[in-house]
Protein backbone atom coordinates (compact mmCIF):
# COMPACT_ATOMS: atom_id res chain seq x y z
CA UNK A 1 0.00 0.00 0.00
CA UNK A 2 2.64 2.33 1.09
CA UNK A 3 4.29 1.79 -2.55
CA UNK A 4 1.24 2.32 -4.31
CA UNK A 5 0.45 5.76 -2.08
CA UNK A 6 4.31 6.62 -3.23
CA UNK A 7 3.78 6.42 -7.17
CA UNK A 8 0.23 8.15 -6.85
CA UNK A 9 2.00 10.60 -5.00
CA UNK A 10 4.77 11.03 -7.62
CA UNK A 11 2.27 11.09 -10.56
CA UNK A 12 0.08 13.61 -8.68
CA UNK A 13 3.31 15.64 -7.72
CA UNK A 14 4.41 15.79 -11.79
CA UNK A 15 0.67 17.07 -12.52
CA UNK A 16 0.99 19.69 -9.84
CA UNK A 17 4.49 20.59 -11.30
CA UNK A 18 2.92 21.03 -14.47
CA UNK A 19 0.32 23.20 -13.73
CA UNK A 20 2.97 25.41 -11.45
CA UNK A 21 4.99 25.51 -14.54
CA UNK A 22 2.45 26.91 -16.79
CA UNK A 23 1.16 29.48 -13.96
CA UNK A 24 5.05 30.14 -13.37
CA UNK A 25 5.19 31.54 -17.24
CA UNK A 26 2.60 33.55 -16.95
CA UNK A 27 2.77 35.73 -13.87
CA UNK A 28 6.35 34.70 -12.38
CA UNK A 29 8.55 35.20 -15.68
CA UNK A 30 7.73 38.38 -15.94
CA UNK A 31 8.37 39.72 -12.62
CA UNK A 32 11.95 37.93 -13.09
CA UNK A 33 12.63 39.49 -16.31
CA UNK A 34 12.15 42.84 -15.01
CA UNK A 35 14.58 42.25 -11.80
CA UNK A 36 16.85 40.93 -14.25
CA UNK A 37 16.48 44.61 -16.39
CA UNK A 38 17.02 46.43 -13.24
CA UNK A 39 19.91 44.52 -12.16
CA UNK A 40 21.77 45.10 -15.17
CA UNK A 41 21.19 48.38 -15.38
CA UNK A 42 22.62 49.38 -12.12
CA UNK A 43 25.68 47.03 -13.35
CA UNK A 44 25.94 49.64 -16.21
CA UNK A 45 25.21 52.83 -14.15
CA UNK A 46 28.21 51.77 -11.94
CA UNK A 47 30.54 50.61 -14.91
CA UNK A 48 30.68 46.89 -14.27
CA UNK A 49 30.77 44.36 -17.39
CA UNK A 50 27.72 42.36 -17.91
CA UNK A 51 28.21 38.61 -15.72
CA UNK A 52 28.04 35.96 -18.75
CA UNK A 53 25.23 33.56 -18.57
CA UNK A 54 26.11 30.20 -17.50
CA UNK A 55 22.80 28.90 -18.81
CA UNK A 56 20.68 31.46 -21.26
CA UNK A 57 17.61 32.96 -20.48
CA UNK A 58 15.68 30.78 -22.84
CA UNK A 59 16.58 27.50 -21.39
CA UNK A 60 16.17 28.44 -18.13
CA UNK A 61 12.44 29.88 -18.59
CA UNK A 62 11.98 27.07 -20.84
CA UNK A 63 12.80 23.44 -20.44
CA UNK A 64 14.86 24.32 -17.15
CA UNK A 65 12.07 25.67 -15.52
CA UNK A 66 9.86 22.67 -16.99
CA UNK A 67 12.28 20.20 -15.16
CA UNK A 68 12.65 22.25 -12.32
CA UNK A 69 8.99 22.27 -11.49
CA UNK A 70 8.44 18.65 -12.46
CA UNK A 71 10.82 16.98 -10.80
CA UNK A 72 10.25 19.45 -7.13
CA UNK A 73 6.58 18.55 -7.70
CA UNK A 74 7.02 14.55 -8.10
CA UNK A 75 9.68 14.75 -4.90
CA UNK A 76 7.18 16.51 -2.72
CA UNK A 77 4.34 14.07 -3.86
CA UNK A 78 6.11 11.05 -3.13
CA UNK A 79 6.94 12.62 0.29
CA UNK A 80 3.32 13.59 0.59
CA UNK A 81 2.31 10.01 -0.36
CA UNK A 82 4.20 8.52 2.62
CA UNK A 83 3.35 11.10 5.23
CA UNK A 84 -0.52 9.85 3.85
CA UNK A 85 0.73 6.52 4.29
CA UNK A 86 1.82 7.01 7.57
CA UNK A 87 -1.12 9.50 8.56
CA UNK A 88 -4.08 7.20 7.65
CA UNK A 89 -5.37 4.82 10.38
CA UNK A 90 -3.62 7.04 13.43
CA UNK A 91 -5.66 10.06 12.60
CA UNK A 92 -8.99 9.96 12.49
CA UNK A 93 -10.52 10.79 9.68
CA UNK A 94 -12.39 8.04 7.54
CA UNK A 95 -12.27 10.35 4.41
CA UNK A 96 -9.50 9.85 2.31
CA UNK A 97 -9.79 13.44 0.56
CA UNK A 98 -10.68 14.55 3.91
CA UNK A 99 -7.25 13.73 5.29
CA UNK A 100 -5.39 14.54 1.95
CA UNK A 101 -6.64 17.82 2.39
CA UNK A 102 -5.67 18.42 5.81
CA UNK A 103 -1.86 17.19 5.59
CA UNK A 104 -1.89 19.54 2.68
CA UNK A 105 -3.23 22.28 4.44
CA UNK A 106 -0.99 21.92 7.70
CA UNK A 107 2.17 21.28 5.19
CA UNK A 108 1.06 24.62 3.40
CA UNK A 109 1.30 26.64 6.58
CA UNK A 110 4.25 25.05 7.95
CA UNK A 111 6.70 24.80 5.00
CA UNK A 112 5.51 27.75 2.82
CA UNK A 113 3.64 30.15 4.85
CA UNK A 114 5.00 30.75 7.68
CA UNK A 115 8.97 30.27 6.17
CA UNK A 116 7.83 32.98 3.66
CA UNK A 117 6.39 35.34 6.62
CA UNK A 118 9.91 35.64 7.80
CA UNK A 119 12.07 35.01 4.84
CA UNK A 120 9.73 35.82 1.58
CA UNK A 121 10.76 35.20 -1.95
CA UNK A 122 13.18 37.69 -3.26
CA UNK A 123 13.98 38.35 -6.89
CA UNK A 124 16.99 38.42 -8.59
CA UNK A 125 19.18 41.74 -7.48
CA UNK A 126 17.88 41.77 -3.86
CA UNK A 127 19.73 40.22 -1.17
CA UNK A 128 24.29 40.08 -0.94
CA UNK A 129 26.03 37.27 -2.37
CA UNK A 130 28.04 37.52 1.16
CA UNK A 131 25.34 36.31 3.20
CA UNK A 132 23.46 33.96 0.92
CA UNK A 133 25.04 30.62 3.41
CA UNK A 134 23.55 32.36 6.21
CA UNK A 135 19.95 33.29 4.73
CA UNK A 136 19.60 29.78 2.99
CA UNK A 137 20.59 27.94 7.11
CA UNK A 138 18.47 30.73 8.99
CA UNK A 139 15.40 29.44 5.99
CA UNK A 140 16.02 26.17 6.52
CA UNK A 141 16.14 26.11 10.32
CA UNK A 142 12.66 28.30 10.29
CA UNK A 143 11.47 25.65 8.08
CA UNK A 144 12.18 23.04 10.33
CA UNK A 145 11.15 24.63 13.57
CA UNK A 146 7.77 25.28 11.95
CA UNK A 147 7.28 21.18 10.94
CA UNK A 148 8.41 20.60 14.39
CA UNK A 149 5.91 22.75 15.86
CA UNK A 150 3.35 21.96 13.59
CA UNK A 151 3.60 17.65 14.73
CA UNK A 152 3.70 18.98 18.19
CA UNK A 153 0.65 21.58 18.39
CA UNK A 154 -1.13 18.31 16.54
CA UNK A 155 -0.45 16.07 18.64
CA UNK A 156 -1.29 18.28 22.02
CA UNK A 157 -4.75 19.55 20.44
CA UNK A 158 -5.13 15.10 19.53
CA UNK A 159 -4.69 14.81 23.25
CA UNK A 160 -6.85 17.88 24.30
CA UNK A 161 -9.67 16.37 22.14
CA UNK A 162 -11.31 14.27 25.02
CA UNK A 163 -11.28 17.03 27.77
CA UNK A 164 -11.99 20.29 25.74
CA UNK A 165 -13.73 18.99 22.34
CA UNK A 166 -13.06 18.96 18.98
CA UNK A 167 -13.16 22.28 18.05
CA UNK A 168 -11.86 23.90 21.40
CA UNK A 169 -9.12 21.68 21.09
CA UNK A 170 -8.59 22.78 17.53
CA UNK A 171 -8.11 26.39 18.54
CA UNK A 172 -5.28 25.48 21.34
CA UNK A 173 -3.72 23.84 18.90
CA UNK A 174 -3.20 26.80 16.22
CA UNK A 175 -2.77 28.95 19.39
CA UNK A 176 0.29 26.99 20.32
CA UNK A 177 1.84 26.55 17.21
CA UNK A 178 1.23 30.31 16.54
CA UNK A 179 3.34 31.32 20.18
CA UNK A 180 5.87 28.69 19.54
CA UNK A 181 6.36 29.84 15.76
CA UNK A 182 6.46 33.80 17.00
CA UNK A 183 9.00 32.98 19.75
CA UNK A 184 11.06 30.85 16.95
CA UNK A 185 10.63 33.91 14.67
CA UNK A 186 11.52 36.62 16.93
CA UNK A 187 15.35 34.97 17.71
CA UNK A 188 16.03 34.49 14.07
CA UNK A 189 17.97 36.54 12.64
CA UNK A 190 16.52 39.85 10.07
CA UNK A 191 17.83 40.18 6.55
CA UNK A 192 17.33 43.69 4.66
CA UNK A 193 19.24 44.03 1.95
CA UNK A 194 16.86 45.41 -1.00
CA UNK A 195 18.93 47.28 -3.36
CA UNK A 196 17.96 51.46 -3.60
CA UNK A 197 15.53 52.32 -5.94
CA UNK A 198 14.52 49.07 -6.10
CA UNK A 199 10.58 48.75 -7.39
CA UNK A 200 8.18 47.95 -4.25
CA UNK A 201 5.91 47.08 -6.89
CA UNK A 202 7.92 44.59 -8.75
CA UNK A 203 8.94 42.81 -4.91
CA UNK A 204 5.24 42.78 -4.52
CA UNK A 205 4.43 41.02 -7.49
CA UNK A 206 7.42 38.48 -7.38
CA UNK A 207 6.31 37.28 -3.51
CA UNK A 208 2.54 36.90 -4.65
CA UNK A 209 3.21 35.06 -7.27
CA UNK A 210 5.67 32.90 -5.05
CA UNK A 211 2.49 32.06 -2.53
CA UNK A 212 0.16 32.04 -6.15
CA UNK A 213 2.54 28.74 -7.82
CA UNK A 214 3.10 27.03 -3.58
CA UNK A 215 -0.88 27.49 -3.30
CA UNK A 216 -1.50 25.57 -6.62
CA UNK A 217 1.16 22.86 -5.76
CA UNK A 218 -0.61 21.78 -2.17
CA UNK A 219 -4.24 22.86 -3.47
CA UNK A 220 -2.81 19.86 -6.30
CA UNK A 221 -2.01 17.45 -3.77
CA UNK A 222 -4.21 18.09 -1.28
CA UNK A 223 -7.51 17.48 -3.48
CA UNK A 224 -6.33 15.36 -6.15
CA UNK A 225 -4.19 12.77 -4.27
CA UNK A 226 -7.41 12.65 -2.08
CA UNK A 227 -9.60 11.94 -4.82
CA UNK A 228 -7.95 9.24 -6.06
CA UNK A 229 -7.42 7.91 -2.78
CA UNK A 230 -10.99 8.08 -2.11
CA UNK A 231 -11.91 6.52 -5.34
CA UNK A 232 -9.68 3.84 -4.84
CA UNK A 233 -11.07 3.17 -1.22
CA UNK A 234 -14.66 3.28 -2.52
CA UNK A 235 -13.44 0.67 -5.19
CA UNK A 236 -12.37 -1.66 -2.73
CA UNK A 237 -14.93 -1.84 -0.83
CA UNK A 238 -17.34 -2.60 -4.08
CA UNK A 239 -15.20 -5.45 -4.25
CA UNK A 240 -15.57 -6.52 -0.52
Amino acid sequence: MTRTLLVRGMLVGIVAGLLVFALARCIGEPQVERAIAFETGMDRAEGKAAEPEMVSRKIQRGFGLLTGTVVYGAAIGGIFGIVFAFARGRIRIASPRALAALLASMAFVAIVLVPALKYPANPPSVGNPDTIGIRTAAYFLLMAFSIAAMVISFQVGHRLRSHFGAWNASLLSALLFVVIMGAVCHFLPEFDEVPAGFPVTLMWRFRVASLEMQTVLWATLGFLFGWLAERDSAWTQLRN
